[in-house]
């Protein structure tokens, strides 16, 4: 590859790493062709871009950025698929699901809500809240009292329109 291709690769890297605020690490080279494209028409379904790069080009593209990168740099060897996502427990879940089924596919690390995450730490990964789940729970927790008080007024009300009711017939 010439220099000034290696070079619009890595900027293509860095321009994507720098759109996309989550990244998971991941090592494909198990996978048949098969298997590959499943998880490729899974990635494209839960809007998760996969991408295959050198360790290399990743490195410079990575210390080309303002983000430190540096603890992820150890994880830069045999093959690495990169799964970007906007979405920072969308590529551990199918990762997850995707290793029930073949356990060809490979976890290496993560840059999850500005934290790296190792190998290890993928049920952690899963259970990451996406912004919209969050938003959802701070919604419920926010409708709960309010549920609460007219469920007791309209469960009372009848309660008292009995008493009353069956006072007035007596």
């Amino acid at each position: 590859m010439k220099k000034e291709d290696k070079s619009t690769v890595i900027e293509q890297i860095a321009a994507t790493l720098k759109e996309y605020s989550h990244f998971y690490l991941t090592e494909t080279s198990a996978l048949n062709a098969e298997k590959t494209s499943a998880l490729r028409r899974e990635c494209f379904k839960n809007d998760i871009k996969m991408l295959v790069v050198k360790n290399a080009l990743l490195h410079k593209a990575m210390e080309s950025l303002e983000t430190d990168y540096s603890p992820l740099y150890d994880c830069l060897k045999g093959s690495t698929t990169i799964m970007f996502s906007n979405t920072g427990n969308a590529p551990a879940k199918l990762i997850k699901e995707f290793k029930k089924n073949s356990d060809l596919l490979g976890f290496k690390a993560a840059y999850v809500e500005e934290s790296f995450y190792g190998a290890d730490q993928l049920d952690a990964l899963v259970a990451i809240k996406s912004k919209n789940e969050l938003i959802a729970d701070v919604i419920a927790l926010l409708q709960s009292p309010a549920k609460n008080v007219v469920s007791a007024l309209q469960s009372s009300g009848s309660t008292i329109h009995g008493v009353l009711q069956t006072l007035s017939e007596r």
